[in-house]
């Protein structure tokens, strides 16, 4: 898988990979993108969304929030658009269905403490099932939530897995226009 033997994905279940976070000359957080985990390929390499296949990278672009399509290695170019990412579970894992709820809870957590640090404008959590587990919403769909976490307004993605084959790239991009639309 993208170069990694199966010894080196299954030593990166004890990676755990950097926040894209503005810094002090970055411009204000305007979208904090949250994935539910990192994969394993996303923890060998350091860089998140990294799976081939996954289509995080395309939906941002296509949805107009890169001016051109970034790899993974470049996510801190993000910083400077006003954009970051986080994940709600730090462990690695094959797939998200193997973090449990405790996990997943405590991420919702720590995901409100680092909104209420940083104050995005807008929280995108890219994935409902974890979404409803994190903030105990078993209602919650894609698109913008009621809830607010202080000032910041959060927006539920799809999740951009490639085994995610409920969503394909062009209805993905379109959700994720639909926040930038929001917050532009």
């Amino acid at each position: 898988m993208a170069g990694f033997t199966r010894a080196e994905l299954e030593a990166a279940r004890e990676r755990v990979i950097e926040d894209v976070l503005p810094g002090p000359d970055d411009p204000p957080l305007r979208v904090l993108f949250c994935g539910i985990n990192p994969g394993l390929v996303s923890a060998a390499t350091g860089h998140h969304f990294a799976r081939p296949g996954n289509r995080f990278w395309p939906a941002l672009h296509g949805a107009g929030f890169t001016p051109r399509l970034l790899r993974p290695a470049e996510q801190g170019e993000l910083r400077a658009l006003g954009l970051g990412i986080t994940n709600m579970a730090p462990r690695a894992t094959a797939r998200a269905d193997e973090l449990t709820p405790a996990e997943l809870a405590a991420g919702g957590e720590r995901l409100r403490g680092l909104v209420a640090t940083h104050r995005p404008s807008w929280l995108a959590v890219v994935g409902v099932t974890a979404y409803r587990a994190a903030f105990d919403a078993p209602r919650a769909s894609v698109g913008p939530q009621e809830e607010r976490l202080g000032d910041t307004a959060v927006w539920v993605l799809p999740n951009p897995s490639g085994l995610n084959a409920h969503w394909q790239l062009p209805a993905m991009t379109a959700e994720y226009a639909r926040l930038r639309a929001a917050a532009a």
